[in-house]
């Protein structure tokens, strides 16, 4: 095993311990600063309108306090995870879209915030700005010194025809102030076993399951989904969960995403558990390294935990595992 390039950082997102911000023993920000504080990741990703209690209206007070605390723990932050709200209601209860003046005072005090943070990026989903918004918002991100991630993830492949015009937004700009950011729930070799024994015992089909057991990645298999949707047989108890099917749960290959590699600046490792059954978390994260290997890329590749929607489990745990997993999967 070889160690991992310099210019890769390994990071945790503090998403992962939203059970926790739930939960609310402790307060946003002594949540954030234990992830640095106790050896899991010297480098975090926060999520601003999770961490700040004060968004949209970013209190300054409350920004420097949350620097503060990461600083004396020896942490800092990559990327904040920002929002577009481009919905507002009007006096009378209506809902009205809002202009381009309207987003991008929206953006503001959320790009003010990261970089007071000292975050050196921010993420949005891909397409959400729109090119736009994108050149209005380029002489900021200058200014402030940030680079804007535009996330892909699940099914959001290159090449899917509903998003090749959101990748072609990003390629047009051609700015190193402007990258994606995938996220590797696009690279599943197989469904996780703790998802699938919550399909279980939510009610799904056991045939289905079956068949999502065994022929993820088969198109008769995304058939078979889309036609329990339509005949609506679908449990209304786990109909959020199985929409996951359709839209977090991808179907690709590492190999898939060389053609874009020059415009990535940063993966999420997207796990679920850590049941690593026939590799199904270890080989994306095996097949993305040995890929990265062979390219000039420097960026964060953060560990992202989307399980805890149905899995009950300690978030410090399981980061730290899933780190530990994915250091030697990247190196191998």
């Amino acid at each position: 095993m070889t160690a991992l390039p310099e210019t890769w950082t390994l990071a945790a997102s503090a998403f992962n311990w939203t059970p926790d911000v739930l939960r609310a023993e402790h307060s946003t920000h002594e949540i954030a600063s234990a992830i640095p504080g106790s050896g899991i990741a010297s480098t975090i990703e926060i999520e601003l309108g999770q961490t700040l209690r004060t968004f949209p209206d970013v209190d300054a007070t409350e920004v420097r306090a949350l620097r503060a605390a990461l600083n004396a723990v020896g942490g800092g932050i990559s990327i904040v995870g920002i929002s577009l709200d481009d919905w507002q209601l009007s006096a009378d209860g209506a809902a009205r879209r809002r202009t381009e003046d309207e987003r991008l005072a929206f953006l503001v005090p959320q790009l003010s915030a990261a970089h007071d943070l000292g975050a050196t990026g921010v993420r949005l989903p891909i397409g959400q700005a729109g090119a736009a918004l994108l050149e209005r918002t380029m002489p900021l991100l200058y200014e402030l010194d940030l680079v804007l991630y535009e996330e892909v993830q699940g099914r959001q492949t290159p090449h899917d025809p509903a998003y090749a015009d959101a990748y072609e937004v990003v390629a047009r700009f051609d700015d190193p102030r402007l990258r994606l950011l995938v996220d590797i729930s696009m690279l599943m070799p197989a469904l996780p076993v703790s998802y699938l024994t919550a399909l279980t015992a939510g009610g799904v089909d056991p045939a289905l399951v079956r068949l999502l057991e065994t022929e993820w990645r088969a198109p008769e298999t995304q058939a078979a989904v889309f036609d329990a949707l339509r005949a609506g047989s679908v449990p209304p108890g786990v109909h959020t969960l199985f929409m996951d099917l359709v839209v977090r749960f991808g179907r690709s290959d590492a190999a898939d995403l060389r053609e874009i590699l020059p415009l990535v600046g940063g993966f999420h490792l997207k796990f679920w558990d850590l049941d690593d059954t026939d590799a199904r978390v270890s080989k994306p994260m095996r097949d993305l390294g040995a890929l990265l290997r062979a390219s000039a890329f420097t960026g964060t590749l953060c560990s992202e935990w989307g399980g805890h929607e149905w899995l009950e489990a300690d978030a410090t745990e399981m980061t730290r595992e899933h780190l530990a997993l994915a250091s030697r999967a990247l190196s191998a």
